[in-house]
């Protein structure tokens, strides 16, 4: 589908007339992260996945991305697939989407699902970090950029048990375009700071952090829990920072337990 000038990949399972839940994935993934959670609520709901610009098949341009182009997208995408009160659903930076989007266009939506991220914006070190990644990128190729960031984004057990399986997922993030890698890496880190909006958040909420992330902690998932009106707050066991793909039946039983408690 075409937003905003990009031909945006959009994936769509269920049937319309349900209430619909839209997933943004994580960096550096795309939007099969998402399978094992979408196959088991799309028999109540209508779920809509799609891969951010220069992910999946979804073109990239120059790779010039920012923060509020991705928010433009996602509005885009709602307003053309005529969604009513989607609950917008976003893993870390599908989650630094979302929460600038609750900022943006609350009204439109109707829940909001935050699991492993934040809603500060980089620090000095963490932009330094993102800085470094390009530099990688440039020079060692997205290949070994890939294998070094996704490591820290999976619990060593899980990558232990499921070394296949995690061998595919870095090999499928290596294949993403560098630009828009490096165009992720720039848009969080100029990303603004959400913190002073939670508070004034008016619609169902519910965060979910592994009980093993050292990139979003839970101990600060629950601080920013507190700071968002009757929100409801739950640890993930047995995973890091891609609960989705590391533990997806506890991860989609939280979902449709909020979901089936909304009107």
């Amino acid at each position: 589908m075409e937003i905003n000038g990009a031909e945006i990949e959009i994936s769509k399972a269920g049937n319309k007339d349900n209430k619909s839940i839209v997933f943004i994935h994580g960096f550096p993934f795309d939007l099969t992260m998402w399978n094992n959670v979408i196959d088991s609520l799309k028999t109540d709901f209508y779920c809509v996945s799609y891969n951010i610009r220069g992910f999946g098949k979804s073109s990239g341009g120059d790779g010039q991305f920012t923060m509020e182009m991705f928010v433009d997208d996602l509005e885009e995408i709602i307003k053309k697939l005529k969604l009513n009160k989607p609950i917008i659903c976003g893993l870390s930076m599908g989650g630094y989407i979302t929460l600038r989007a609750i900022e943006r266009f609350e009204k439109i939506l109707g829940g909001l699902i935050l699991c492993d991220t934040k809603a500060e914006p980089d620090s000095n070190e963490a932009k330094l970090k993102r800085a470094e990644g390009i530099k990688n990128i440039n020079l060692k190729g997205a290949k070994n950029f890939a294998e070094e960031f996704i490591k820290n984004c999976f619990s060593e057990d899980f990558i232990k048990k499921n070394q296949n399986f995690y061998d595919n997922i870095v090999s499928n993030s290596a294949k993403t375009n560098p630009l828009a890698l490096k165009g992720c890496l720039l848009a969080m880190a100029g990303r603004t700071d959400t913190t002073e909006y939670l508070s004034k958040i008016d619609i169902p909420t519910l965060i979910l952090c592994g009980e093993k992330d050292n990139l979003s902690l839970p101990t600060l998932m629950k601080e920013m829990s507190r700071e968002i009106k009757n929100a409801e707050f739950y640890i993930v066991p047995n995973a890091a920072h891609v609960i989705a793909v590391e533990n997806p039946s506890f991860t989609t039983q939280k979902i449709r337990t909020f979901l089936n408690k909304l009107n």
